[in-house]
């Protein structure tokens, strides 16, 4: 096992998600390829702002998610560990799959939120799209308890 696609939203998991891929990295000598993936469009179109307004909103909250994606690398590296950093926009579960084919993962990592049944009826979940089309083996982080 070489590469080790770990992805990331910066949710309440991301550090139980780290923390065990970083652990198998070292175990395994492995490279992680950290992958964020924000939406394709942003949440709050159709607010009243104006489009310089909106572009500006939207240019910051991914100038804040690259930073906070490279904090994550630094602590890798850190580690001992080898790591990459891929910031994706799009549809979550077909970019995670799209970059797990494109750098040859040997595993994906990610984490689950451990929303309730009617939550996974209506919405679905970046973990279990993951899980039922990945090209190779996935490691599903639970939540932490209570969150």
């Amino acid at each position: 096992m070489k590469t080790l696609l770990v992805a990331i939203d910066f949710s309440s998991v991301t550090d139980d998600v780290l923390d065990v891929a970083a652990r198998m990295a070292r175990a395994l000598d492995a490279r992680i390829l950290l992958v964020h993936v924000t939406p394709p469009d942003p949440s709050f179109v159709g607010y009243d702002a104006g489009p310089q307004t909106v572009r500006d909103a939207v240019a910051e909250e991914f100038r804040e998610e690259h930073r906070k994606l490279h904090e994550l690398q630094k602590r890798l590296e850190q580690q001992s560990v080898n790591a990459a950093t891929q910031f994706i926009q799009g549809p979550t579960v077909e970019k995670i799959l799209e970059e797990a084919g494109r750098a040859g993962a040997d595993l994906i990592v990610v984490g689950s939120h451990g929303h309730g049944a009617l939550h996974q009826l209506l919405v679905g979940s970046v973990s279990e799209g993951v899980l039922r089309k990945a090209p190779c083996p996935v490691l599903v982080v639970p939540s932490p308890k209570g969150q």
